[in-house]
């Protein structure tokens, strides 16, 4: 296993967000968590990345505990993740923003940098070679010198994605990749995070397209009101009586 939940909760004062969650993401896989609004979704992903912590529980990633740890020590040990909302350095090129990114996690220190050593040099050519290679994946190479503020919505949401990649993480959180898109887009989205998986990245999202994640998804795990509810195959998941009840019937489960 890469990820393991295993009974974590978290309170907020008397609100119940997350119950006793039960969790395995698996190496190699699309995991997708859904549950209609106020489910606890987007609580989850802040309890892994540790932006909130577990009020019970634990979380650990390759087997080592991560829950209690700081965000940026959990993006150091591999775990990186987008937002709803696109995050960007808007007034960086493209391609800079991917840089930004990528030296989150490498740490050359001072001297190094000022005396411009050769791991450095070569460090930073590594960087721009793996970041320019993301870019390509995710069909912006042609915009790579473009101000990133000035991107429209999809390829500002590959940008995000392709900046999470540039940190080097094993396990790569969507939060509603496919918000904001049109079909063709969405399409385009899809096959890029279905090239990734090829490439070894596993990734974890919450999505509201319901198609989407059926089609793409390995695992699904079903939340309503921060409890699971279901867990198991796209086909398992859009039989089961319990999700179906959730989200009011079975059309909306893309069955």
């Amino acid at each position: 296993m890469l990820l393991e939940l295993s009974g974590v909760s978290r309170r907020f004062g008397g609100l119940l967000a997350v119950g006793n969650l039960s969790m395995i993401v698996a190496p190699g896989t699309i995991h997708g968590l859904i549950g209609p609004n106020g489910a606890g979704k987007s609580t989850v992903f802040n309890l892994i990345t540790g932006v909130l912590p577990l009020t019970t529980g634990e979380i650990r990633f390759k087997g080592q505990r991560i829950s209690g740890l700081r965000p940026s020590d959990i993006c150091r040990r591999g775990i990186a993740r987008t937002f709803q909302a696109t995050t960007l350095f808007r007034e960086y090129t493209v391609l800079q923003n991917v840089l930004v990114a990528a030296h989150l996690v490498a740490t050359p220190g001072l001297a190094p940098t000022l005396l411009w050593s050769r791991t450095y040099r070569e460090r930073e050519q590594y960087a721009r070679d793996r970041g320019r290679a993301l870019l390509d994946t995710l069909g912006l190479a042609g915009v790579a010198g473009q101000v990133a503020g000035q991107l429209p919505h999809r390829d500002q949401k590959a940008l995000a994605l392709a900046m999470v990649l540039a940190t080097g993480a094993e396990l790569v959180i969507l939060d509603e990749p496919m918000a904001g898109l049109a079909a063709q887009e969405k399409a385009e989205t899809t096959r890029a995070i279905q090239r990734l998986r090829g490439e070894g990245v596993t990734i974890l999202l919450v999505e509201h397209d319901m198609k989407a994640v059926m089609g793409v998804c390995d695992t699904v795990t079903v939340l309503d009101h921060g409890v699971r509810i279901a867990e198991g195959t796209p086909r398992e998941i859009q039989t089961s009586p319990a999700v179906i009840e959730a989200y009011l019937g079975a059309e909306e489960l893309g069955a």
